[in-house]
């Protein structure tokens, strides 16, 4: 788990996510949130992820956070995964890849998103930051952690 030493200000976004419509990273001001970035829905790793993020969801929510995903994936292909995986949280759709530039999580070489997730405070700051690429299944026990841990301060 990476926590950063100093908290900054997460970077706002305003987006189309699904089931259809805009939301912002504003409209979670006062909840904590836990933002995980894939890189594409419908294969075999993110689709595992956004299964355990959904299973979780109501866990995470007594913790006080919401769950919101993104990929590049157009708006019509985040709809119809987070209908098929019945998610009870948005996807949301990055296509040009400026929210995954602006949290630092695309590759330098490839243009892909990396798996990376974030748990933003309910102020709007980036409490921590977790990367694995190939332990996929580690982004929701490191945010269930942190925020176990952060409940008991």
């Amino acid at each position: 788990m990476t926590v950063p030493e100093q908290r900054r200000r997460a970077p706002e976004f305003v987006a189309e996510a699904s089931p259809g419509g805009r939301i912002s990273l504003a409209d979670y001001r006062g909840k904590y949130v836990v933002l995980y970035f894939y890189p594409k829905s419908f294969t075999l790793f993110c689709t595992k992820e956004t299964i355990r993020f959904r299973d979780a969801a109501a866990e995470l929510r007594t913790l006080g956070a919401e769950v919101v995903g993104i990929s590049p994936d157009p708006l019509d292909v985040q709809c119809k995964f987070a209908e098929h995986y019945q998610t009870t949280f948005p996807i949301v759709s990055d296509p040009d890849g400026q929210i995954a530039r602006d949290y630092g999580v695309m590759f330098t070489v490839l243009p892909r998103i990396k798996r990376v997730s974030f748990i933003i405070d309910p102020r709007g700051q980036i409490a921590a930051r977790f990367h694995h690429e190939v332990l996929w299944y580690k982004h929701i026990d490191d945010a269930l952690d942190f925020l176990r841990a952060e409940q008991q301060k």
